[in-house]
């Protein structure tokens, strides 16, 4: 390019041409010719000057054309993914957790502390397990290399274990607030929450040794001086939901609403028993300003005790009875006779009195009867292999037979043994099980929920089992890299705030988080560098990215995110 002046009444004006510099044997140097004139420069078409350069790159090959367009002083440093650390990001500041955060745990006197730094530490460990979860050692590095998370740059370790201490400090002030930013956010109908519980283990040698605990499961001072409190260590030997009753494990709860947003966590030793855990629960609400609760629990929650605690105040419960109880008001109820009433395809249900407080609905499912009766039917033909011909053997041999059935419930449920010693099919069992197929009973406190509504209520406690099946397998509740009480409490929240937020994204998009986060991650933030500075830039969003942050109304990014001039 050329360049050439003039003068004129309005100062000097500025002239392109693009010019070839030819040698000229003459005057024994290279002399400039003009190939063509682009006018003054401050009425240049530059759009034209794009179609012209377009234009002309078609000549060379790809690569060519690309190096010859491309700035010869500026490098590519690197990319990161960038959608999803932007979209939990915006959320985090939607809810106001980062303010909240700015809020509890400041003393009453005295100087404020400034939490904006921890605030970025935490948002970043909640990312970490809503994206790529992992120990606290890789999420540092993590955080540092594989993402980008606006004003934390770089982290080390020791950052993330004082957030996580200072986050188990606070939990209880911080779950109440987060909640009601997310209820005015959503607009949630708090009128059913549903419970539940799960076990998380530890592959450890020996359990955690025996310290005095309060009723909820809360360590004690040393100086607390209670003779009578329980001893017991927190990562305890218990019934495991995992099936691994040999290692130590944790008790973790969960209450969630009736669209499956994440309420509030808590965590037990491992060895509490789910019979009164649910009382400590309400006791834990009561003070969250919540309107009339039905809660929403499983037979491991069915006890009286349990039951009336939960009818006290203006709360009512739909809990599940345990079928084969053999308890006097499940037999009256079973036999019960009256009408089943359609409510959904695979779903009827009829209500039976036989209480002045509570309301029984048998709710019976026809496509898991058939099932129920497929399942029995080869488990009866099993089980007649097993003992054809038993007569035959020797009452040692039919013994050490009976011995190996009696290890598998399905197989001995319908086996009985004569007073002779002989095996043989429980018939009537089999035609007490008939009975049962595909029905589950529920037992209701509150008389003006319909039954159809009591049954569907019961069925949305799915929403909780989805939110453990999640936590475990999509945000990788365990392994649990920690060895501290504080700090195994602080996980559970860090991971029940990643929930909380994969949720809201799933009710505003109406997609699964893996999906989502799929889509999110392809947006990546690159770093360029050249003689003028550094800056990062995003890529360019597609259709599904620019949908996604449409329907969870979230801005589209920056395409430039931060410049850093060279300092002269």
């Amino acid at each position: 390019m050329k360049t050439t002046k003039r003068e004129n009444k309005s100062g000097t004006v500025r002239y392109l041409h693009l010019a070839h510099n030819e040698w000229d044997p003459a005057k024994g140097r290279a002399v400039p010719k003009v190939l063509f004139t682009f006018g003054r420069e401050d009425q240049l078409d530059r759009d034209a000057v794009r179609r012209l350069v377009a234009s002309l790159s078609k000549l060379l090959e790809p690569g060519d054309a690309l190096a010859a367009t491309a700035a010869s002083d500026l490098e590519f440093v690197s990319s990161v993914p960038f959608g999803g650390t932007y979209v939990l990001d915006h959320l985090w500041h939607r809810l106001k957790i980062d303010q909240i955060v700015g809020r509890v745990g400041q003393p009453k006197r005295g100087r404020r502390r400034d939490m904006t730094a921890t605030e970025r530490v935490l948002f970043a460990l909640v990312a970490n397990r809503a994206l790529a979860p992992s120990s606290k050692l890789a999420a540092a590095d993590w955080i540092t290399h594989d993402a980008h998370i606006d004003r934390l740059a770089e982290i080390g370790e020791q950052p993330c274990y004082r957030a996580m201490d200072w986050l188990h400090e606070v939990t209880d002030d911080l779950e109440k607030q987060v909640f009601d930013e997310v209820a005015n956010l959503l607009n949630l109908e708090v009128d059913l929450l549903f419970f539940d519980t799960t076990s998380t283990y530890f592959e450890l040698e020996e359990p955690d040794a025996p310290i005095a605990r309060d009723d909820t499961g809360r360590r004690l001072d040393a100086d607390a001086g209670d003779d009578e409190a329980q001893q017991a260590g927190f990562r305890a030997y218990g019934k495991s939901k995992d099936s691994r009753d040999d290692l130590p494990q944790i008790v973790i709860g969960m209450a969630v609403t009736r669209d499956g947003i994440p309420v509030r966590c808590w965590c037990w030793p491992g060895n509490a028993s789910d019979s009164k855990l649910i009382r400590q629960v309400k006791d834990d609400m009561r003070d969250w300003t919540l309107s009339k609760i039905v809660w929403v629990t499983d037979r491991g929650f069915s006890s009286e005790a349990n039951r009336r605690y939960l009818r006290q105040g203006d709360h009512a419960y739909i809990i599940g009875e345990k079928l084969r109880s053999g308890s006097p008001e499940v037999k009256a109820a079973l036999s019960r006779q009256g009408r089943y009433t359609e409510i959904a395809e695979n779903m009827r249900v009829k209500e039976v009195r036989i209480s002045d407080t509570d309301r029984f609905v048998i709710c019976h499912n026809p496509e898991a009867a058939e099932r129920d009766k497929h399942m029995r039917t080869q488990l009866v033909a099993q089980l007649e292999e097993l003992i054809e011909e038993t007569d035959k053997l020797s009452d040692f041999k039919r013994g050490e037979l009976r011995g190996k059935i009696a290890d598998k419930p399905g197989l001995n449920r319908y086996l009985r043994t004569t007073p002779a010693g002989k095996l043989r099919i429980d018939t009537t069992r089999i035609k007490t099980e008939e009975n049962l197929d595909g029905k589950y009973l529920l037992r209701c406190s509150d008389p003006h929920l319909s039954a159809e509504d009591i049954a569907l209520g019961y069925k949305q406690l799915l929403e909780v089992e989805r939110g453990w099946r999640d936590m475990k397998q999509i945000i990788d509740l365990r392994p649990v890299y920690h060895r501290l009480e504080e700090r195994i409490r602080a996980h559970v929240i860090l991971c029940w705030l990643a929930l909380l937020l994969i949720r809201i994204i799933e009710t505003q998009t109406g997609t699964t988080w893996p999906q989502a986060r799929r889509e999110l991650q392809r947006l990546h933030a690159g770093t360029f560098t050249g003689p003028n500075g550094t800056f990062q830039q995003v890529t360019g969003l597609t259709k599904p990215q620019r949908d996604l942050l449409a329907k969870l109304g979230i801005p589209h990014p920056k395409q430039v995110l931060d410049l850093q001039p060279t300092p002269r």
